[in-house]
């Protein structure tokens, strides 16, 4: 089986590389960058192709997808409001420079 041969994976495997792919093109990735992405989350979530007979293969971890794009969330409520706090008071005391 040649390099990038895509014949192991599951239709719903090809489908749902289809849509990240498509998903990465709209935000203006380009394509050949979007395709090595798509499967690379597919793989990431779902161990590599899964065609390999009834019943074989582990179900599919969703971190990969879940995060958006986002290394990790941006802390507890009360880390973002003291963040949104410290901004209030920065661009308050930055106001007066402008003038």
């Amino acid at each position: 089986m040649p390099r990038g041969d895509k014949d192991a994976y599951t239709d719903k495997q090809k489908r749902k590389a289809g849509h990240i792919e498509e998903s990465y093109e709209e935000r203006g990735v380009p394509k050949k960058t979007a395709e090595a992405r798509a499967w690379a989350t597919v793989n990431k979530e779902s161990g590599g192709g899964n065609k390999s007979g009834s019943g074989r293969g582990k179900p599919d971890n969703h971190s990969a997808s879940s995060r958006g794009g986002r290394a990790n969330k941006s802390g507890s409520p009360e880390q973002r409001s003291a963040a949104a706090r410290k901004g209030w008071v920065t661009r308050r005391k930055n106001q007066g420079k402008s003038s």
